[in-house]
């Protein structure tokens, strides 16, 4: 075994890995908006938005069964993120994801839980309600 080409090959793979590593800007944001998405109603709503395509504020507050204060305040925040979209019809807004982006994301991360049916709790070091 050639112990300078071994020293070449991780050289490079270092440098491919440079080439493509996320800004520090962009991974403050990717921190935020996986920080946004963390909270466990937030990620309710998303998923029920995600099955029902739209809904109001008392709709989802039913949905997830939590007031339809604390509904506001959530949607607030993942609407500024830019999470979901609204649409106003007379008095009522309606929400829903904002692109398919977000349901792309949103259906690799269900996926992704279930590949795996172990609770990834203990795997990752988090206690429930973290």
């Amino acid at each position: 075994m050639n112990i300078s080409s071994d020293v070449d090959t991780c050289q490079e793979r270092v440098e491919a890995a440079r080439q493509h590593l996320v800004t520090p800007e962009e991974a403050t944001h990717l921190a935020d908006l996986f920080r946004l998405l963390g909270d466990p109603t937030r990620a309710r709503l998303l998923y029920a938005l995600l099955e029902a395509g739209e809904l109001c504020v008392h709709d989802l507050a039913v949905e997830v069964e939590v007031s339809d204060t604390a509904v506001s305040h959530a949607l607030r925040l993942l609407r500024t993120a830019g999470i979901v979209a609204t649409r106003r019809s007379g008095r009522m807004i309606y929400y829903r994801l904002a692109d398919a982006h977000v349901r792309m994301l949103l259906d690799l991360s269900r996926e992704h839980l279930r590949h795996d049916a172990v609770d990834p709790a203990p795997r990752l070091g988090l206690a429930h309600g973290n």
